[in-house]
């Protein structure tokens, strides 16, 4: 039985022109070479599966061949190339940084790339997986890599660029290799299928190329396990069941069931879909992918944005043309917003659910809305009863001596309004003019008439001009100042502040002026701005009288007098005071603490 060899090495390129998806540097490095530009080290960097040890393969080579060919290919027949082939070439090294990335390793390395090389013009070390190297590593390596032998070559390879140090990405070119496009893995798919005998269709390829995600490695892996489950003739259907991949039916049926709004299909899709053992986060994401690739196809022009087989462009041109631009604009927001919450979604299933059924109510939603705009548009007639249509419930005051008012409950409401003004008492004015207004405005089918309003605003200035207010006196507002730093008490700084503050008073304008103290201009301000206004409603209804008004003034802490609070600084201040006291205290030797 004869050995077998997996596709990714059987199929590996040999030279520049059966490189795949990397022309720009392949043409980069046969340029250098016909030139004669060789740099000491390069650094090639890019994603996993891509070509970067194969190119450095190639290009040395390339550079070792003793017959290169007009396009500057390794002829493969002269004594390097045959030696490479057979791998047992001296003058192309492979380390393999990953378990070689010790200082021992590195200096082992340098000790070799003194040696010239026996065939060829170059000893070309390759490392490959280079920032698995140590710091120590790293930092051993920085001479001989900034000067090395003419006879030796550099080159370093990676995944992540980011975690080589500065100094060695300094002393390197850097070559940057891009993901394979889906249409070379698929083009390189058939061509492999093509020599090994197997018959596949392109949407199975191209299932293939999406999995693999920018890796031809990768890609020629996964077909290796296509051909072992599928055999020689290999199935879309089979593919997607032995790779677990969502069919592309199920988006197309989604889709046209969210275009009739059948939220009931939907779920029951999701819930099959889930049966099958499929990642519910999956599921969103190729959901997602679809409503992109219909909003390519319809906005046209865009066919190289789309990798897809030529027999489902024809089936997304078909099901674009349903849907406008703002369901499909509308619908991403929604399927984009659940694939980011859905890690954070307390219940997922329920979560996709919902965004399911939203998407259902897309379409619908237009029609919903004309049916819903009029409701909502109605509320605007219900505050119609503040515009001056029906004056006439009001206007009854000025109707009474006529009999014209058919009206029985509306006649005791002008029986009183009358005595506003022929009572010259103050304190029955203000009650008798602020009771109708409530009343005709609850009774009233039309509002408030412009009449009604002339006569209050006219019955309000002659209430307000005969209101006399009485004064509080500084006793009542002593009185209630304790009670006002009481309310306080839970917050100790504002407690103190008002408890100890010292009292000014002032009379102007019919009102009593309190001023207290603060000890800067920063908490003057803060009280000012936050609380002045609520400490002036709390005094008022404390000392029952609305004629009090607030101020702060700031007196500094060091200007302020030392009040005696406790017992002994008391009985200090008093003997200080007394003469008398003194000697009390010192003859009778009394303590004061």
């Amino acid at each position: 039985m004869e050995q077998y060899i997996v596709s990714a090495r059987k199929y590996r390129p040999d030279n520049f022109g059966t490189l795949i998806g990397q022309d720009n540097i392949a043409r980069t490095l046969k340029n250098s070479i016909l030139r004669g530009q060789l740099a000491h080290a390069y650094l090639f960097c890019g994603p996993r599966g891509v070509g970067k040890t194969t190119t450095a393969r190639i290009f040395a080579k390339m550079i070792n061949c003793s017959n290169p060919s007009a396009d500057m290919e390794p002829c493969g027949e002269c004594e390097s190339c045959r030696s490479f082939a057979e791998g047992r070439s001296y003058c192309i090294h492979e380390l393999d940084a990953a378990s070689n990335n010790g200082v021992e390793d590195i200096k082992a390395l340098m000790d070799q790339v003194r040696v010239p090389p026996q065939v060829g013009k170059y000893s070309v070390y390759i490392i490959d997986e280079v920032h698995m190297l140590s710091q120590q590593a790293f930092n051993a390596f920085l001479k001989t890599l900034e000067e090395p032998p003419a006879h030796a070559i550099f080159i370093l390879a990676t995944t992540e660029k980011h975690k080589i140090l500065p100094t060695i990405l300094s002393r390197c070119q850097t070559y940057d290799f891009n993901r394979i496009s889906v249409e070379d893995i698929v083009r390189n798919l058939r061509m492999v299928a093509g020599k090994e005998g197997i018959s596949i269709d392109d949407e199975s390829l191209h299932i293939i190329a999406h999995k693999a995600d920018g890796a031809m490695r990768d890609a020629l892996t996964i077909f290796d396990q296509t051909v072992a489950f599928c055999g020689t003739d290999v199935k879309y259907a089979d593919v997607i069941r032995n790779l677990n991949v969502l069919d592309y039916e199920y988006s197309f049926s989604l889709v046209e069931h969210f275009l009739t709004g059948d939220y009931a299909f939907c779920l029951k899709t999701f819930d099959e879909i889930l049966a099958k053992g499929f990642n519910a986060l999956h599921f969103v994401g190729a959901l997602s992918s679809h409503l992109r690739d219909l909003a390519v196809t319809k906005a046209g022009g865009l066919d190289s944005l789309l990798e897809l087989p030529a027999s489902l462009k024809s089936r997304y041109v078909e099901q674009a043309a349903k849907c406008s631009p703002a369901f499909l604009y509308e619908a991403l927001g929604i399927t984009t917003a659940c694939e980011s919450a859905y890690k954070a979604a307390i219940n997922p299933r329920l979560h996709i659910e919902f965004a399911l059924m939203r998407l259902c109510y897309l379409v619908t939603k237009p029609e919903g809305g004309s049916t819903a705009a009029k409701p909502a548009e109605t509320p605007k007639p219900v505050e119609t009863p503040k515009a001056p249509e029906t004056p006439k419930p009001i206007e009854t005051p000025k109707a009474t001596e006529t009999a014209e008012t058919p009206k029985a409950p509306e006649t005791p409401k002008p029986a009183e309004t009358p005595k506003v003004t022929e009572t010259p008492k103050v304190a029955e004015a203000p009650k008798l003019v602020e009771e109708p207004q409530p009343k005709t405005r609850r009774g009233s089918r039309g509002g408030i008439s412009m009449t009604g309003l002339m006569e209050t605003q006219v019955a309000a200035p002659a209430a307000t001009e005969t209101t006399v207010v009485k004064i509080p006196s500084e006793d009542e507002i002593r009185a209630a100042w304790p009670k006002l730093a009481q309310i306080y008490a839970s917050k100790p700084r504002l407690f103190n502040m008002l408890s100890n503050s010292a009292l000014e008073f002032a009379e102007s304008e019919g009102k009593r002026t309190v001023r207290f103290e603060v000890v800067n201009d920063a908490q003057k301000e803060w009280v000012e701005t936050k609380l002045l206004h609520e400490l002036e409603g709390n005094i008022r209804k404390i000392a029952g009288n609305e004629a009090i008004l607030m101020e702060v003034k700031v007196t500094p802490a060091e200007q302020k007098k030392n009040e005696a609070y406790m017992p002994s600084d008391k009985a200090k201040v008093l003997m200080a005071k007394n003469e008398e006291v003194k000697k009390l205290v010192k003859d009778f030797s009394l303590d004061i603490k």
